[in-house]
């Protein structure tokens, strides 16, 4: 462990370095923040300078190598030191700034630095690389750091390039290449650092959302205790909140034995029988089973546009860079996670709509600019997204009709805190009379509600059509479109509580009656992060941050050999290894190395791809080229995918029994051997 929080510490530093950079644009974006947005300025950090990165990797301007990583570094110091005038000019001095905040910075530093060395620790139990879509994920780093240019190449299908949303990924290889530390490791800090990014930007949505909405709050009285507060459990519930699949367990079986996590997101499924696979995952579920996985990585993002679109409305005016850089990070998600550019750009516009009505009342002027201001983000977001979308062909397969809808008592199980929230709102709402008066804030908190629900009922009627339509027709549609819904509930989910307890007329009854039951709802939803660690990490052996000791303890000899690859490979030669299925250990080369093959995992291709015909083709292929006696033959196929080098370990042994080994010494030599694992050049 003391290497590894040496590490950690490495890793926090870099971050809060590009914090410091951004703390310029961040006050500026923020300024009339209570916190001045400060923990938002890490994540303004890493976004920005990944952008500037990709946009000249893309544009074939400068290669993704060290160099060009540390001069989108110094371009962003440059360009934040000339935007201070700018910051002034708005009334904001820095030195002021610091001086008069430092005691919340100081907080929001500690919860960041506490979150992402806690999240550390709990992933040194379990660091493997390996389960789910782990190889995927880490495989997409992988190549995206050995490419020179962007698009990168794609590891599972050579000769093509990665038709999937790989930004994100993008972001961990950014961070990989300015700390110098090995992506073995990277990738077990980048899932710790998106823990801490979502703690503490929850910690300043919910701290900010609550002295909006108190009208009694006063700065001169440095009352923090309330808002602070909102802000912890705030920070809690998004982070680490479950449902009330617990309580559901507890009330059938008396007692929490034998619950298992992963029922909690698979709910419908299990009770509902399989021709209706559904998924509903949330936050903890996702850090729990750590998949660097575009839903994932793009979450702290989702956090900061909301936080700017929260900002512009509540304050009165959404300046031209406030659109500006919304405009930008909607670009940014639909190459990290393409369903989150959908729904946030109904954010937006619901947003905008409410905004203008309440400037220019029912009028052909609020149509007006509501248009002209939507569709300007919209289009700006396309633009700044252009060179990955002229190299990426859309999964989507259309939209049609659900065949299968959710129990109604499931839902509730699911979504009961949220109606609960729900309702109190509505209720706290009535008790103010006097609806057109209400603050920015609450209505705020309304679109956020309204929005969820449209999000919930949606995979209820229709789906997204792609490969899994047959077996989990609604799955991913209800997976993430109900991912941000629970993400924008339980932001609010403090706000609402605090309001509503305040609106209660004093009496020591009616007070311990609803705190009783709200610390049954949070002990419940505080559960979940309980067994869900516990379960997948056991917390009885740490074994550091380093991911790959699966390999080596599975298969010691193809451990040896990625390694060496690792070493002394360079840019992206093709290397044949066994074809396997998904979710498998098959394509373990690949994914380890970024070095491309001819197929990894069939199925995943078969779904960015849009069609099973070249996954099935190559498939014939690489078994001809292990088991076939043609020697000519052989040589037209690797020839055919510019094949370099070709593996024979365990899983080529265990997959191809009838391996021709002996025909690869006339086609090359052999430049590795670790036992019965071999690596042949080939001529």
């Amino acid at each position: 462990m003391p290497s590894d929080f040496f590490l950690i510490l490495y890793w926090w530093v870099l971050i809060l370095g590009m914090g410091i950079v951004f703390l310029p644009l961040t006050f500026f974006l923020f300024g009339k923040f209570w916190d001045k947005g400060y923990s938002f300025s890490k994540i303004l950090g890493v976004l920005l300078v990944s952008y500037i990165i990709w946009l000249l990797g893309s544009l074939k301007i400068l290669p993704f190598e060290n160099e060009t990583a540390w001069l989108a570094v110094l371009g962003a110091i440059v360009g934040n030191y000339y935007l201070l005038p700018k910051v002034k000019s708005h009334g904001l001095k820095l030195k002021s700034i610091v001086r008069g905040n430092w005691k919340i910075f100081l907080l929001e530093e500690v919860l960041f630095f506490l979150a992402l060395t806690f999240w550390s620790f709990i992933r040194g139990f379990q660091p493997d690389i390996q389960g789910l879509e782990k190889f995927m994920d880490y495989g997409f780093v992988n190549s995206i750091l050995r490419s020179r240019y962007f698009p990168p190449a794609d590891m599972w299908l050579a000769g093509e390039t990665i038709n999937y949303y790989y930004f994100g990924h993008l972001t961990a290889a950014v961070l990989t290449k300015l700390s110098g530390i090995d992506s073995v490791i990277t990738y077990n800090l980048m899932i710790a650092i998106l823990f801490a990014f979502t703690f503490t930007a929850s910690f300043s949505f919910g701290f900010n959302l609550s002295i909006s909405g108190d009208k009694n709050w006063k700065l001169q009285a440095r009352n923090w205790k309330s808002p602070i507060t909102a802000g912890i459990l705030t920070a809690f519930l998004v982070s680490l909140g479950g449902n009330f699949h617990p309580l559901w367990w507890l009330i059938k079986h008396g007692s929490f034995q034998g619950y298992w996590y992963p029922d909690a997101t698979r709910f419908i499924v299990q009770l509902f029988g399989a021709a209706d696979n559904t998924i509903h995952e949330f936050p903890i579920y996702s850090f729990v089973v750590a998949d660097l996985h575009g839903h994932l990585l793009n979450l702290p993002n989702v956090l900061l546009v909301l936080a700017l679109i929260f900002a512009g409305f509540t304050q009165g005016t959404f300046r031209l860079s406030l659109y500006l850089f919304i405009s930008l990070f909607l670009g940014i998600f639909y190459m990290t996670n393409a369903w989150d550019f959908a729904i946030y750009n109904l954010l937006v516009g619901i947003t905008i709509l409410l905004f203008n009505y309440l400037k220019y009342k029912i009028s052909l002027k609020t149509v007006f600019q509501t248009a002209k201001i939507v569709f300007s983000i919209f289009g700006g977001a396309v633009i700044f997204a252009l060179p990955f979308h002229l190299n990426f062909k859309s999964l989507v397969g259309g939209v049609a009709l659900v065949d299968f809808r959710s129990p109604f008592w499931m839902l509730l199980v699911l979504w009961g805190f949220p109606l609960f929230l729900t309702l109190i709102f509505l209720v706290y709402l009535i008790k103010q009379k006097q609806f057109s008066q209400l603050s920015r804030a609450n209505f705020f908190v309304l679109i956020l509600l309204g929005l969820s629900w449209i999000l919930i009922i949606l995979p209820e009627f229709i789906y997204i059509k792609d490969i899994y339509i047959h077996s989990h027709q609604r799955a991913n549609t209800m997976f993430k479109l109900t991912y941000q819904s629970f993400v924008m509930f339980y932001l609010t989910a403090s706000y609402i509580l605090f309001n509503f307890f305040r609106s209660l007329k004093r009496g020591i009854f009616k007070f311990f009656f609803f705190i009783s039951i709200f610390l049954f709802l949070y002990f419940i939803l505080g559960v979940y992060p309980y067994f869900a660690i516990k379960s997948y990490y056991g917390l009885r052996n740490y074994r550091g941050l380093y991911g790959l000791n699966f390999l080596k303890n599975l298969y010691p000899d193809d451990y040896e050999a990625v390694l060496w690859l690792r070493k002394n490979i360079s840019g992206q030669p093709v290397i044949v290894e066994a074809v396997g299925e998904s979710f498998t250990d098959f394509a373990r080369v690949s994914a380890n190395t970024g070095l491309p093959t001819i197929l990894g995992w069939r199925v995943h291709e078969w779904l960015w791809r849009g069609s099973f015909d070249e996954a099935g083709k190559r498939t014939g292929e690489v078994q001809e080229i292990y088991e076939s006696t043609d020697l000519v033959q052989t040589k037209v196929l690797l020839k055919k995918y510019n094949v370099n080098y070709v593996l024979i370990g365990v899983l080529e042994r265990q997959q191809y029994l009838k391996l021709q080994e002996e025909k690869f010494e006339k086609l090359g030599e052999v430049i590795f051997i670790s036992g019965k694992t071999k690596i042949y050049r080939l001529n």
